[in-house]
């Protein structure tokens, strides 16, 4: 069994599939690894560590590979030599590359997408999404205190007192979370909201202020899968209207609503964004797909009504030592969970593998594809 991983190629990706430890826990499963020279260059992992934990570093690793492992899914072209059927793991992004998971199905190989990992109790640690999510959350919020042009806790001096910055949180996944921890580490005065009505607690756990929309029987906001789903037109013009009259009050806005295989939510709009104080700053996390925020651009500080609009296309990314060392860690959990010691391979079980798997036997089989 031989897995290969790639020296990412797409503009601005940092991160690697697998790092010396997760090296050295395959090839106690048995497994012999093979890593393309670079590949974790901008993780800070040299190609002499790899060596060291007992890869083999070459730019043929793909040849002969059963499995092969990336961060985003890899150009077909670059899996030239892989072994009829072999399995490519990677965060593949099926509803944004549907061409190049074609072009798996064609040249027969296996595309397993790691961001369909199942959200259940026993896939936690192959869950790629939130591992990643959980990074992006903090950076958000590091980002956005660098580029407020005040202090976040409130400070009693000689001089008077500065009073501590108002942050907004919308949208309380793993993200959101970790963006209201992050921002109360920091000192800040922290609220937050989402549609799910079963997040009220968790915000409140952490020392936040929980702003959710009172009165309107039957909206809980809870998708298949504990993610998010689009809520009624009575909702959405409820929550505008409150959202409205409390981000003018704010000093810092994180956005993170994402709905699996859709444009992401508008949240804010430009009338909104002309309420608040010049000086604020809102960091849209969903910016890469499509954003949350009118007017956020990918890469970009837009500034509006004297207000900064910040955005990442890729900000776990912006964090690559972290992201690759847990996204290489979701990896190794999900492929050695399923390792059968007599075949010497990953065997998968029908609920994980139906979920996860793109294309098989030439043909592209998951059913979200096919819908």
């Amino acid at each position: 069994m031989r897995i290969a991983v790639l020296k990412e190629t797409a503009s601005g990706e940092t991160r690697v599939a697998a790092t010396p430890e997760t090296v050295k826990k395959f090839i106690a499963l048995g497994a012999s690894v093979a890593v393309q020279p670079g590949a974790g260059d901008s993780g800070c992992i040299a190609d002499a560590d790899y060596a060291a934990a007992g890869a083999e570093v070459a730019s043929g690793a793909v040849k002969g590979a059963d499995i092969v492992l990336g961060v985003q899914g890899p150009d077909p072209a670059a899996l030239a030599g892989a072994n009829p059927g072999a399995w490519i793991v990677a965060g593949l992004d099926p509803f944004g590359q549907r061409a190049r998971i074609d072009a798996y199905a064609a040249a027969g190989f296996e595309a397993l997408a790691m961001e369909f990992m199942p959200r259940i109790t026993r896939a936690q640690s192959m869950d790629i999404l939130s591992s990643q999510s959980n990074l992006a959350g903090y950076k958000a919020v590091v980002e956005a205190a660098n580029a407020y042009g005040r202090a976040f806790p409130m400070m009693m001096t000689a001089a008077g007192t500065v009073s501590a910055a108002k942050c907004f949180v919308m949208g309380v996944g793993v993200a959101g979370l970790q963006a209201i921890a992050t921002a109360r580490r920091l000192g800040a005065q922290v609220s937050a909201t989402d549609v799910r009505s079963a997040t009220k607690e968790q915000i409140q756990s952490l020392g936040a202020k929980p702003i959710f929309v009172e009165n309107v029987a039957g909206i809980e906001g809870e998708g298949a899968g504990g993610y998010a789903t689009e809520m009624s037109e009575e909702y959405q013009k409820a929550q505008a209207e409150l959202v409205s009259s409390h981000i003018a009050k704010q000093d810092i806005v994180i956005t993170t609503a994402l709905i699996p295989g859709r444009a992401a939510p508008r949240l804010i709009s430009d009338a909104q964004i002309a309420t608040m104080k010049p000086g604020s700053v809102i960091f849209d996390l969903a910016v890469a797909q499509g954003g949350n925020v009118e007017g956020s651009k990918p890469d970009e500080v837009v500034v509006k009504h004297g207000v900064k609009i910040i955005g990442y296309s890729n900000t776990p990314a912006k964090l690559p030592a972290d992201a690759s060392a847990l996204f290489a860690r979701n990896l190794y959990n999900f492929l050695s969970a399923f390792w059968d010691k007599e075949q010497g391979r990953p065997v998968l079980d029908e609920e994980i593998g139906t979920a996860i798997r793109l294309t098989q036997g030439g043909k592209v089989v998951n059913e979200r594809l096919l819908g």
